[in-house]
């Protein structure tokens, strides 16, 4: 899934672009793995996506996720 495609998965999912950048690592770009990652989380989601920017919170839909909680 391209950078644009991935970006437009998370808008619709009101979710950090770090985060879904991560979730598509992890589920080596397979669309429906990485929903279910994303309905079901995944601890390892959320130190790869940190280490993509210097923000201090992520938004995984609703949930708004603290660096300092990671």
């Amino acid at each position: 899934m391209t950078s644009s495609n991935i970006k437009a998965w998370a808008n619709v999912r009101e979710t950090s672009h770090e985060i879904a950048e991560a979730i598509f690592e992890l589920a080596k770009n397979d669309e429906v793995l990485a929903q279910k990652i994303w309905e079901e989380g995944s601890d390892e989601v959320l130190p790869i996506a940190f280490a993509k920017t210097s923000e201090d919170y992520l938004y995984w839909g609703e949930e708004k996720i603290e660096r300092k909680n990671v």
